[in-house]
């Protein structure tokens, strides 16, 4: 079989999959709907492996499917590039959401909206597919917006809930704003090069590496920076980078599945895998790349501490999702691309973890979600406390798991990059280090340690679901097979997969041609002597005892002194208050913008609407006529002498127009 048709099958296998679940679900049955789901899915796996196989050996590829539009000297059409950067997603994309469909049997058992959330995961996996085998920028603009519409239509799932439909428009308003710098930058591509082709695009660029356009008359700004800046401003609002990363914690009023799939392995990765496949443009941008590594900064740091005063699992989990994608943005703008995709990859396993037990243990809680109605779970929730730690050891980048090798390398390249800017982002990135250790395991402490706090009422509370069929008082027990199992197959590349990538991702040469090379990871090649060497260096390095001494305060305060975390929050007094209202962007938010909006709103209803188009236009107008026909009905009054008097004025007139032109 050819390559273009195992492509074509990877792609479009999941979208026949969601056709017929949404289509013939309701009518079929449950059984139906996940059968023809999974197994879809699973052809996608099963032809990305084989994908990745062929461009392991050198067959990369990108061909036509059809042509969609041709004018004058250009054309647009729909087709694939398939090289190790895309191979690599679509394995990742794949396995991920094959797990997540597993689960959700197990997870959304209960719910009447069964059928149409199968539909939905699958058409999600299939819009990621298009925009990660995208071999132009039109076809990646149509994934990228699939991806926000479905995911659009998944956190508002549960339409019947306030949260969650304010949830799912705030997702959908903040990615249009991205959206927007995105369009603008394709835009720009178009109009100076010509083509939205990617290799047509890379082929042209270093000629108009220096091309100036001036945007404000008088102001001459580099093309490149323009069409970079614009196409990470639509990475901020997907990957959710400050100031855009507001929607990603409201998001959670989804079921957990989707924040798996979505806030873990896929979605919000799509802004890191874009600019990574852009690397040709960025590399001849440096203002962008500066933007690009203040703004990751930013984001790992702050977020990564707004997680520590969380108390919905779900939202821990979601914070710290924003502080590694902001690690993956750090990387980008060091120059160290490679390092980006690996850390994307290492997170999609151990963040699906940390999301899926987070969904395990909600159920085994009756759908409780507050970590202070928990405690003592892991003598319940054996295999759910395993994988959750294997998780969050990850999570935190402690040796040798899978986010030690990423994390590291983000960090080594940081202080190696010649970015403006790198200097101030490695020292956030390290600090994020001792923070992000600290919630990982505040979590684990939290939630499955210490003693049981869900007596009584059995814990119900605002959870996932809408509703409870799981009865009160009852202990919590183990997950079901279909939930444990993808925990523990997603848990396993948690702890290895990064021992054994390492080196052929970052310095085997495995992207090849897929990712521009840069002197960052010329540097760091030489300084890299194997895994097992890097696992022996960590131990003397400043990040190593970071990690230990935040695992170590997490572990004093919620287990030797659990009393202290209520006093040290009494004392922190305005910080915690700044933490706890998320540093104010949602109130700003809620005040400028959608106060704002409702202002504007207000005012053109009452001023534009009800005074000058009902009260002048219609009414107005109604009234001028009523005016002009009072004094019409004047004339007209029906008395002789009046009809006389009038002839004899017009007479008079008339005689003084004619003698005044004699």
């Amino acid at each position: 079989m050819e390559l273009m048709t195992v492509a074509t099958i990877a792609a479009f296998a999941p979208l026949v999959g969601a056709a017929l679940a949404g289509l013939l679900g309701w009518k079929l049955g449950r059984a139906f709907a996940h059968t023809v789901t999974i197994a879809s899915v699973a052809i996608s796996l099963v032809a990305s492996l084989v994908l990745l196989k062929e461009v392991a050996s050198g067959h990369s590829f990108s061909g036509e499917l059809y042509t969609w539009l041709a004018g004058q000297g250009w054309s647009i059409h729909v087709g694939f590039l398939v090289d190790r950067l895309t191979a690599v997603m679509m394995v990742v994309v794949t396995f991920v959401s094959l797990m997540v469909h597993v689960y959700t049997i197990g997870y959304m058992a209960d719910d009447p909206g069964y059928q149409r959330f199968f539909a939905y995961i699958s058409l999600f996996t299939f819009s990621m597919l298009m925009l990660v085998m995208a071999d132009n920028f039109l076809q990646l603009f149509f994934g990228w917006e699939a991806v926000g519409l479905v995911s659009y239509l998944l956190i508002g799932f549960w339409f019947k809930r306030p949260t969650a439909i304010y949830a799912n428009l705030k997702a959908f308003l903040v990615n249009r704003v991205g959206d927007f710098g995105f369009l603008l930058g394709i835009g720009f591509v178009f109009a100076y090069f010509g083509t939205l082709q990617y290799a047509d695009v890379f082929a042209k660029a270093p000629t108009l590496a220096h091309t100036g356009i001036a945007l404000i008359p008088g102001e001459s700004w580099e093309l490149m920076t323009i069409i970079c800046v614009g196409l990470f401003v639509g990475a901020m609002g997907k990957s959710a980078q400050f100031p855009l990363h507001v929607w990603l914690p409201d998001s959670m009023e989804g079921p957990t599945p989707i924040s798996a799939l979505i806030h873990a392995a896929t979605m919000v990765t799509a802004g890191i895998f874009m600019v990574a496949r852009m690397s040709p443009l960025f590399e001849l941008s440096p203002a962008a790349l500066s933007f690009v590594v203040v703004i990751g900064a930013i984001t790992a740091f702050f977020m990564a501490l707004v997680a520590i005063v969380q108390h919905d699992i779900k939202r821990v989990v979601a914070y710290s999702t924003l502080s590694q994608l902001g690690y993956m943005t750090m990387a980008l703008g060091a120059a160290a691309y490679p390092v980006a995709i690996f850390h994307l990859m290492t997170h999609a396993f151990f963040k699906a973890v940390l999301f899926l037990g987070a969904g395990s243990v909600i159920i085994a809680m009756h759908h409780e979600q507050d970590m202070r109605r928990m405690g003592g779970l892991r003598k319940y929730m054996p295999i759910t406390y395993a994988t959750v730690l294997l998780g969050a050891m990850a999570n935190a980048g402690l040796p040798p798991f899978s986010g030690f090798f990423s994390k590291e390398s983000i960090i080594e390249a940081l202080r190696l990059s010649q970015t403006p800017g790198a200097g101030f982002a490695y020292w956030l990135a390290v600090a994020g280090v001792f923070v992000g250790a600290f919630y990982s395991f505040r979590l684990v402490f939290f939630a499955f340690h210490g003693k049981e706090r869900f007596g009584g009422d059995g814990g119900h509370g605002h959870g996932d679901h809408g509703h409870d069929d799981h009865g009160h008082g009852h202990a919590p027990h183990e997950s079901p097979w279909v939930v444990t199992l993808p925990l523990v197959l997603l848990a396993i590349p948690s702890v290895a997969i990064g021992w054994w990538a390492i080196q052929p991702m970052l310095y085997g040469g495995w992207f090849g041609q897929a990712i521009a090379p840069t002197q960052t990871m010329a540097e760091m090649a030489k300084l890299f002597h194997g895994a097992g060497a890097m696992v022996l260096h960590a131990f003397g390095t400043l990040p190593f005892w970071l990690d230990i001494a935040g695992v170590g305060l997490a572990a004093y305060l919620y287990l030797v002194r659990p009393d202290l975390p209520a006093v040290i929050k009494a004392k922190a007094g305005v910080l915690a208050t700044i933490l706890e209202r998320k540093y104010g962007f949602d109130d700003f938010n809620d005040w400028f913008f959608a106060g704002g909006a409702r202002a504007l709103g207000g005012g053109l209803w009452k001023w534009g609407d009800r005074t000058f188009i009902d009260g002048i236009m219609v009414n107005g107008t109604a009234r001028l006529v009523g005016w002009l026909a009072g004094l019409a009905r004047r004339l007209q009054s029906g008395y002789v002498y009046h009809y006389a008097f009038t002839m004899i004025i017009g007479v008079f007139a008339l005689l003084t127009l004619w003698y005044s032109r004699i």
